[in-house]
């Protein structure tokens, strides 16, 4: 049979340990419940398991059967991550999350339950591999940097030897219509960074501003005058966006606060944009807090770099697509997302590509659904075996084409 329709085969099999994953979500780099469910769906498979020392991470190596002309077996590294979202699920499907304040609102529980799958097939065709097969089953990538954590540990080594390539996928809950597998070469996904600023003022009366000295005013013009440098500082065709997501300061309407802060999310599309707004963002709050006779801590923090696709291993990724699914079933963006990823960290270690799927219901509006993230986000089961027969598929084709390049 082939590949595709063995999946199908294990599509309620994949559904089903889905929505296990999906009832019990666990956040950051310790998810040990998860961790557990994964060894369970590896038993009894001709995998080598290793666990993460700084996380509940999971390696599994499966060594190919077939023969090689060379030493330097080759080796093919496939991405989950595991984590879910401190979000409080509001979708009403039957089997929502039974952890309050928590949920798989990214799609990550069908990254693993796809990859899970995938184990599976690609068990089934260890005696065609001439190479062996990585499988990252990755904790953390939601802000806590987890692929860090696992190439530290040696992710990336696993089968004896640097592996030559290494492939992701990331379903969407809108943006495409359902099945769609999505690409794009060179920048896929912005860098992340992270900035924290408080501003430190003098309390008093709010009927007598003049004796104080406000942070409230200072801040609420910092939050402006960032999106105004923006839009006079940058190139327009070189985008950069800035969120603020939390502004807190105060306790009473007629108390002026000691201090006030607030917390941005940074996206960047170039190191160049990156490195300028990393020394921009402190001149301009610290020009602002002085202005108005105040002081100011600015904390900048970089998180995740660029998502960077290699060429080659996308036109791989696009050739496999097309002949598994059909060309209708491949959509090639002209422009990246402002989302960010820790996969970044692993393509740039080795070449490799970071593929989307739309999980859109069949026949939904997928551009007005609620987007990842949302607590009202949804994520089509019918995408599982596709997903799954797509990251066993990278696995063995892209092996068999280093293998015959060798021979």
């Amino acid at each position: 049979m082939s590949i595709t329709a063995d999946a199908k085969e294990l599509q309620g099999e994949i559904a089903r340990f889905r929505h296990e994953l999906h009832r019990e979500p666990e956040i950051g780099l310790d998810l040990p419940r998860t961790q557990e469910k994964v060894l369970q769906e590896l038993e009894g498979l001709p995998y080598e398991i290793t666990l993460g020392e700084s996380t509940t991470s999971v390696t599994a190596v499966l060594r190919g059967g077939a023969p090689h002309a060379s030493a330097q077996r080759p080796a093919v590294l496939l991405r989950a991550d595991m984590d879910g979202l401190p979000v409080q699920e509001r979708t009403g499907v039957d089997f929502t999350s039974r952890v309050d304040g928590a949920m798989h609102a990214c799609g990550h529980d069908l990254h693993t339950s796809m990859l899970a799958g995938a184990a599976r097939l690609l068990a089934d065709r260890r005696d065609q591999l001439a190479g062996d097969v990585v499988l990252m089953f990755q904790p953390g990538e939601e802000g806590f940097d987890g692929a860090s954590h696992m190439i530290r540990e040696g992710v990336l080594d696993a089968a004896g030897r640097r592996v030559d390539a290494a492939y992701a996928m990331h379903v969407f809950s809108a943006l495409e219509p359902h099945a769609q597998f999505c690409t794009k070469p060179g920048v896929i996904l912005s860098a992340s960074d992270g900035l924290f600023v408080t501003v430190l003022g003098a309390g008093g009366h709010g009927s007598a501003p003049h004796s104080a000295k406000d942070p409230v005013t200072a801040v609420a013009e910092m939050v402006t005058a960032l999106q105004v440098m923006i839009t006079r500082q940058f190139n327009m065709f070189d985008p950069v966006v800035l969120t603020v997501g939390l502004l807190q300061a105060g306790t009473k309407r007629n108390v002026i606060p000691e201090s006030a802060r607030f917390e941005a999310t940074v996206r960047t599309f170039s190191d160049a944009s990156r490195e300028r707004m990393m020394t921009a963002i402190p001149v301009l709050l610290k020009g602002i807090a002085a202005a108005h006779g105040l002081e100011v801590d600015v904390d900048y923090r970089s998180e995740y770099p660029l998502s960077v696709t290699d060429e080659d291993e996308t036109n791989t990724a696009e050739r496999t697509i097309q002949e598994l699914f059909g060309e209708s079933r491949l959509t090639r963006w002209a422009t990246p997302l402002s989302g960010s990823e820790d996969f970044s960290r692993v393509m740039a270690e080795v070449p490799g590509t970071f593929i989307g799927l739309s999980a859109v219901a069949p026949g939904a509006d997928h551009t007005s659904t609620p987007f990842n993230h949302s607590p009202y986000a949804t994520f089509d089961d019918g995408v599982l075996s596709d997903g799954a027969a797509l990251y066993a598929e990278l696995a063995v084709s892209r092996i068999a084409a280093l293998a015959a390049a060798d021979n």
